[in-house]
């Protein structure tokens, strides 16, 4: 029996932002398999150098590890995008400092996790969200390269959630950057199939949607 726990920000903690559906926690645990579990460790707000914290509350049974963050961090980076820049060259060198922020916080959040004997699935950040412009989907292609490049290299699997969170009936009418219950479906849809079908004693990389 399986017993998994939700890491990382309001993409699983989204309890506040669904008025018509169960929360992504709950769709995790109804859509498992019989016997299974699963935890709800995220919280709203957090960013990736909150995770190491959420792990103090790890249950000693967990034997699944699923994190989705970043997408605050990005936020937190956004006002950036509307500082003034000489030229191209100089806003792209400034979008490039961020990453290397990001980068290094994620890096270290994924060397704590792995120090743990659960296997880790990881999400990126999704990126329909109505009302992104031009500016914000490019700086989130950003982030997105660093979870991608640092899941593969560490032969995770990857819960794509720009492919899974594609219709604007999957974004919350209450905070548009929050899944609605219907996007929270297809959330916990995937996560059910990384769990109970990855391989991960195989260390590969794969990306699910």
């Amino acid at each position: 029996m399986g017993h998994v726990v939700l890491l990382g920000d309001s993409i699983f903690d989204n309890g506040c932002y669904v008025a018509d559906g169960p929360p992504v926690a709950d769709q995790v645990r109804q859509a498992l398999p019989p016997g299974w579990r699963a935890s709800l460790l995220a919280v709203d707000g957090h960013i990736t150098a909150d995770v190491r914290a959420q792990l103090a509350q790890l249950p000693a049974d967990a034997t699944h590890l699923v994190v989705s963050v970043g997408g605050n961090d990005a936020l937190g980076a956004s006002s950036l995008l509307a500082e003034p820049a000489c030229s191209v060259g100089d806003a792209l060198e400034s979008l490039h400092e961020v990453r290397q922020r990001f980068e290094a916080a994620y890096e270290s959040m994924l060397q704590a996790l792995a120090r743990l004997p659960q296997p880790l699935a990881v999400c990126t950040i999704y990126d329909s969200v109505p009302g992104l412009g031009p500016a914000e989907l490019t700086a989130l292609a950003g982030f997105n390269e660093v979870i991608l490049r640092q899941a593969f290299r560490s032969g995770l699997p990857v819960l794509d959630l720009r492919l899974v969170c594609d219709q604007e009936a999957d974004y919350s009418p209450i905070s548009r950057i929050e899944p609605s219950a219907a996007g929270g479906a297809k959330i916990a849809r995937v996560i059910v199939d990384v769990v109970t079908q990855h391989d991960f004693r195989r260390g590969r990389s794969a990306i699910y949607f």
